[in-house]
């Protein structure tokens, strides 16, 4: 037998052997990350040439993107270098609607938003391992004063345009840093409170150069919502930096000016669920689509927003999302998802029992879980009850417009006394079914963070309403009129009232509160308000108590420690302070003075960023912040309890979160591209 004829049986031995790959799956499945492989490990571990098929209603759902132009093929729609998912079941299969519920248009959306999500990286399904997503690598210099991220060539946004490493520069030295689109750029962008120097090294390397140490930075795209890229192909045409004819061109679109165009797409926020175009201006949309723009801002999710009205908004799959199966199925598998706004949480529950929603944690509150257990057979679902990483939390107004209770609520003595007074053993047993723990608020996650110790958790939590009058005499706080209830110093009637949205804070914690500072004789009504009007209200300064969950793991604060400064969160989370904010925003032209320790927190929290998260020196500097955040007791803390995660038995390749918590970005972790529907959930629609 000739040579020749040897080395071509080989070859077409070895070609029949590349021709397929397996169809990997499974909780071992991946290559150095679970779940997931690079293109190339992926054929060079499983020995194989890995093909690629497409969804066949691909081109139909493009046809209801507005704007979108046609199809490229499908080697051309996917980057060179894919990722490859490892389903954590099985090779999905493609069709359905995913059937959800929000609370409004920017409320109670993170379950949904979380589902279609994409970042340079993500935390895997261990929420301690930061992995690659859009980003195929990174690199950091020794001191981590500079990072190098590599991004897949090839890579598409919604619209076909190419992604490079200029939309990331865009987003962080044209939009970020520009006053006329952001008024404002997040502390947890910048480092040491000036920009990074960001640049491009070619189409696929992008260089952040910071001007300290930031371990911490690259992370924050693990689990934020913020999004580090825009399409620059898109934008630039609008924006006056880089096109000296944007104002006149905007103008003959029906905008004032270029910038006002750029912020109709991108709506001035991070935050990914402003209103679209769809919704702001409909009319203006169509105006851009027929001009030949698209008719929403191009996307990297993998699903887009092709309706949206006040009632809700639908989504199709991205036809160039660049991820794959084991088997080179381009995901998502899911075609659509429809996102229905219900406010009232009756409603929401009945809609949950009859087995309507395919998918839902955010805003099941524990005190629902009864009802969605009993009849969970009936409705085709499974509920589970997960820990959380934050909790219920309470605070006062420290620069209430009311100057007298304000300097009420700036004595130690009266948050110390109403935190005594708070019975957060009925909390638990009334709102958390005797399944959660009595817990200080202590900024970082007290189960999960190495340093939190038992002391600061059970600090101020111990139910005593004796040590709570004296605490409340102490402050001033006393019944100046005999009539049995505690005024301020002045005699001026003192009461306050809890307005509270149901998303933050579960109504069964609220009476209990109200009551039990009732008690000690501080009068305390209640009101519920939707999120949306809690949200205004508390950013406008017009409450005097606030409540939200807080709480966030040590990887969350390792890179972003807005939550231990004024005004101690965001537009989402609890705030108080929101004058001393301002005065430090400010240099001091507006708002009002904070105290000392306020100063001496922002020191320890600038230098917490520098140091590597779980290293001693950055265990030690965290200890002594949450010793602080106990001393200064600015937030009050509840129970730390279990929330429910909802899911539909159709829905498949599903993986019971480790925690319900938005903290994570929810769904995020679980690799919710490769979710699909079964036959069942296919046939109830």
């Amino acid at each position: 037998m000739s040579k020749l004829f040897i080395a071509g049986a080989m070859a077409l031995m070895a070609g029949n052997v590349l021709a397929a790959c397996p169809t990997v799956t499974g909780p071992e499945a991946g290559g150095q990350y679970p779940h997931l492989f690079e293109k190339a490990e992926f054929e060079k571990t499983q020995g194989c040439t890995l093909s690629f098929s497409e969804n066949p209603a691909i081109s139909e759902l493009n046809s209801r993107i507005g704007g979108n132009p046609a199809l490229l093929p499908l080697s051309q729609r996917l980057p060179h270098e894919p990722l490859v998912i490892a389903p954590y079941q099985s090779i999905g299969q493609y069709g359905g609607v995913l059937d959800g519920i929000s609370k409004a248009t920017e409320s109670g959306t993170s379950d949904l938003l979380s589902v279609r999500h994409v970042n340079l990286v993500r935390f895997s399904d261990d929420l301690a391992t930061v992995v690659p997503n859009v980003a195929k690598s990174w690199e950091w210099n020794a001191d981590f004063t500079v990072l190098k991220v590599q991004l897949r060539e090839g890579h598409k946004w919604s619209d076909g345009a190419p992604f490079t490493a200029a939309d990331v520069v865009f987003w962080y030295n044209n939009i970020l840093m520009n006053s006329n689109v952001i008024e404002k750029p997040k502390a947890r962008f910048l480092s040491a409170g000036k920009a990074a120097n960001v640049k491009a090294l070619d189409s696929t390397t992008v260089q952040f150069s910071m001007n300290e140490s930031a371990p911490g930075f690259l992370d924050n795209f693990a689990q934020d919502y913020a999004q580090p890229f825009l399409p620059k192909h898109l934008l630039a045409q609008f924006h006056p930096e880089f096109n000296k004819d944007a104002d006149q061109l905007a103008a003959s679109l029906g905008f004032d000016n270029g910038y006002a165009l750029v912020n109709f797409y991108y709506g001035q926020s991070d935050w990914k669920d402003i209103p679209t175009p769809l919704l702001k201006d409909k009319a203006a949309s169509d105006r851009l689509v027929k001009a030949g723009f698209t008719a929403i801002m191009p996307t990297l999710e993998s699903h887009l927003v092709v309706e949206e009205t006040l009632e809700g908004r639908h989504l199709v799959a991205n036809p160039y999302f660049f991820q794959v199966d084991t088997a080179g199925n381009q995901l998502p598998y899911i075609n659509e998802i429809n996102e229905v706004f219900i406010g009232d949480e009756d409603i929401q529950t009945a809609k949950l029992i009859s087995g309507e929603v395919d998918y839902k944690a955010q805003a099941v509150n524990l005190p629902q879980a009864p009802v969605l257990l009993e009849n969970k057979a009936q409705g085709q679902y499974e509920i589970a009850l997960r820990p959380t990483i934050s909790q219920t939390t309470f605070a006062f107004n420290l620069t209430d417009k009311d100057v007298e209770k304000r300097a009420v609520f700036n004595d130690v003595n009266f948050r110390r006394a109403m935190s005594v007074a708070m019975n957060r053993d009925q909390i638990n047993e009334i709102a958390y079914f005797g399944l959660g723990t009595p817990t200080q608020y202590t900024g970082f996650d007290g189960d999960t963070t190495p340093f939190i110790t038992d002391k600061l958790k059970s600090s101020w939590v111990q139910f005593d309403p004796k040590l709570a009058e004296e605490l409340l005499d102490k402050a001033g706080v006393v019944d100046k009129n005999n009539d049995g209830l505690r005024d301020l110093p002045s005699g001026k009637k003192f009461e306050l009232n809890i307005q509270y949205a149901t998303q933050g804070t579960p109504s069964e914690v609220v009476e209990i509160v109200a009551k039990s500072w009732s008690d000690v004789g501080v009068k305390t009504t209640i009101k519920e308000v939707t999120s949306d009007e809690y949200r205004n209200s508390q950013t406008a300064n017009d409450l005097s108590v606030l409540s939200w969950v807080m709480g966030r793991p040590l990887a969350n604060i390792a890179g972003n420690t807005e939550i231990l400064v004024p005004p101690y969160g965001s537009f989402f989370d609890l705030r108080t302070g929101m004058l001393w904010s301002q005065y430090l925003e400010t240099n001091g032209a507006e708002g009002v003075a904070p105290p000392a320790t306020v100063a001496e927190m922002k020191k320890l929290t600038d230098r917490f960023v520098t140091l590597k998260a779980g290293t001693e020196a950055s265990n030690k500097l965290g200890l002594q912040i949450a010793e602080k955040v106990i001393d200064d007791l600015f937030i009050l803390g509840t129970v730390k309890a279990v929330s429910p995660v909802y899911r539909n038995k159709a829905l498949t390749n599903f993986e019971v979160p480790k925690t319900s918590s938005y903290e994570f970005y929810r769904m995020y972790p679980y690799l919710p591209s490769q979710w699909y529907l079964s036959n069942e959930g296919m046939a109830k629609q």
